[in-house]
């Protein structure tokens, strides 16, 4: 509960009925939840009708509150309880709890009493005894409640412990509140033998013991004894009369000035010194209680009431420090789990970063729990609280993971995206193109590489990449393959063509020279023909000039040869040597001339024949 902000009245935390017993609240445990500073906790008893419930209500800064009654009926039942900011105390709350009087006739059985008194003494980290008249025999007789404490309350769990243990008063003294007896209507003077005395000092000569074993000293020392070693923190106030016997039924109407001034004082001394000393509520081993345990500790203690057994301070303090250290691991795991989530940039570069971050608020959390929780059973909860937090480091490196994963898979597409376009418009579809589609993915690599914040599954999702693409860089890879291998085919098919060609062309022009020679040749041949057939008729013409008689007969001879020889049907190569000239050809024994003349035709012929072998050779 955040200081400013109170309950407007008291609410019942331990409700005490005929049918059901004892019975804690949930409307009370739910304030009591909200309460997480320490509670200073002051409760109060006394007999019925001896005006409790005034005191507590100026103890909460109030006239109205707590029920006072005016009858003789006991107007409070169980134990009620108001929660308010301490006045003297920052960042502490101030619990009043407003007991059921005990002593009352109605009731009959006095069981009840015992427990609301032990509940009261449980619960409170003060506990005011509020009684009537003076501090006499008969007033400690009626606090014979103290002797029974005890009896009602349990050091330890432990079965083995002694009868002595159990029966030493002593024992409770550390673990039970301090005390504060308040004396209502007082009238006697402090004084002794004459002299002025205090009002502890009046206390303590109540509580003087006796000298002697007799069994009635030891029935008035018994309640004395018994008080003094119980409660050695002990305070006594006495108040007079507030006002006139018939205002007192309407004591919290009553105004200041018609409350007797000297009360007034008594009353404002009393709450000064309840609020600047009472403690806050603490466990035996001097753990602060917040209102969420005091809610728990009342639930423990009442649960033990109804089953018959006697309350146990140490399984109450078992009780709360599971509470307390559940409590601690549930905070110390949120903490942890706040400082990650604020901490951790993810995704981180590398695992051992995210686990050093995780060691560091791993430490913090730790130093959390060991700050709030209980000693008893810290272990187990604090191994609790390392299988939480390692569950939560689990799960931030899977999102690390996770992080760097969804990163590098944008970063990738975002990248290849221009890559996978060129494929889809076959830029690679050319010979040579897996070699072009190697060099653009590479630079991509290396930009992806480049690329800062990646996490620690930057490697990992680059192969599983890769590997997704295999098929696909197969594919542009044997599509490369194909290509080479058709124009590999090409260019042989091209180059047996234009081997071919160069062989017809070769041969072509050898034929063209072939030809161009044989034509050269056939030209020269018929130059040579006409040269020598103009030879010969120039050889003709000049022997018919020198043989004119002879020369009648030769010219027609010798056009009979060049008509026959080379125009008649025998041609030149004809069988019938007598074109060659006579029986015995060109070189017969009848040439026609006589043997002093020259023989043309034993030159021309023998020519001509040679020059037509050559060139048909050819």
């Amino acid at each position: 509960m955040a200081s400013g902000i109170h309950m407007p009245e008291p609410v019942c935390l331990i409700e005490n009925s005929r049918r059901k017993g004892l019975v804690v609240q949930q409307e009370a445990l739910q304030v009591l939840s909200e309460i997480t500073q320490p509670v200073v906790v002051v409760a109060i008893t006394g007999l019925y009708r001896t005006g409790k419930s005034y005191l507590m209500n100026r103890l909460a800064c109030q006239r109205k509150g707590f029920s006072l009654g005016g009858g003789v009926q006991s107007h409070t039942r169980g134990i009620w309880m108001w929660c308010v900011p301490h006045p003297c105390k920052p960042g502490h709350t101030l619990v009043l709890l407003d007991t059921e009087g005990l002593g009352d006739v109605e009731k009959g059985d006095t069981e009840n009493d015992t427990w609301i008194f032990v509940l009261t003494v449980l619960l409170s980290s003060t506990l005011i005894y509020n009684s009537k008249g003076t501090i006499d025999q008969q007033a400690l007789d009626q606090l014979h409640y103290v002797m029974k404490l005890t009896e009602q309350v349990k050091l330890k769990a432990a079965p083995e412990q002694s009868e002595e243990e159990l029966g030493d008063s002593e024992n409770f003294a550390p673990i039970f509140p301090t005390f504060v007896w308040t004396v209502r209507d007082f009238t006697l003077q402090l004084e002794v033998d004459g002299k002025e005395i205090s009002e502890d000092e009046y206390l303590e000569t109540a509580l003087k013991l006796k000298a002697g074993s007799s069994p009635e000293t030891q029935r008035y020392n018994q309640p004395r004894e018994c008080i003094r070693q119980v409660f050695p923190d002990r305070k006594c106030f006495v108040f007079y009369q507030p006002a006139h016997r018939r205002d007192l039924v309407r004591l919290e109407e009553l105004q200041d000035d018609e409350i007797d001034c000297e009360f007034r004082q008594q009353v404002e001394k009393f709450c000064s010194h309840i609020w600047e000393k009472s403690p806050p509520k603490t466990t035996p081993g001097g753990r602060i209680i917040t209102g969420t345990l005091l809610g728990k500790l009342a639930e423990t203690y009442v649960e033990t009431i109804r089953s018959g057994a006697v309350p146990c301070l140490e399984s109450a303090v078992l009780a709360l420090a599971k509470t307390v250290n559940a409590a601690a691991v549930k905070e110390a795991v949120t903490l942890y789990r706040d400082l990650m989530e604020r901490r951790a940039k993810l995704p981180t570069e590398t695992v051992q970063e995210l686990l050093d971050l995780h060691s560091q608020c791993e430490r913090e959390a730790l130093e959390l729990f060991q700050k709030q929780a209980f000693e008893e059973e810290m272990r187990s909860f604090q191994a609790d609280l390392t299988c939480q937090v390692e569950a939560i480091k689990e799960k931030f490196c899977r999102d690390n993971e996770q992080a760097s994963r969804d990163k590098c898979e944008a970063a990738l597409g975002d990248l290849f995206q221009d890559l996978d376009r060129k494929i889809s418009d076959g830029v690679y579809n050319v010979p040579g193109g897996y070699q072009l589609f190697k060099g653009d993915r590479q630079a991509l690599l290396e930009k992806y590489g480049e690329l800062p914040g990646k996490g620690v599954m930057a490697e990992a999702v680059l192969q599983e990449f890769l590997q997704r693409r295999e098929a696909l860089d197969k594919n542009i890879r044997n599509t490369d393959l194909a290509l080479a291998e058709k124009d590999e085919e090409l260019r042989n098919v091209q180059d047996q063509y234009e081997r071919a060609q160069r062989e017809w062309d070769a041969r072509g022009k050898k034929e063209a020279e072939d030809k161009q020679k044989l034509q050269d040749k056939l030209r020269g041949a018929e130059e040579e023909v006409v040269r020598l057939r103009k030879k010969l008729e120039d050889q003709s013409k000049e022997r018919r000039e020198e043989h004119p008689k002879t020369g009648k007969h030769k010219p027609k001879e010798e056009s009979g040869y060049f008509n026959g020889g080379f125009g008649g049907s025998g041609g030149p190569f004809g069988p019938d040597p007598g074109h060659f000239g006579g029986r015995g050809g060109p070189f017969g024994q009848d040439q026609g001339y006589g043997n002093s003349n020259f023989n043309w035709k034993a030159i021309v012929i023998p020519v001509v024949l040679v020059v037509a072998f050559v060139l048909f050779r050819t």
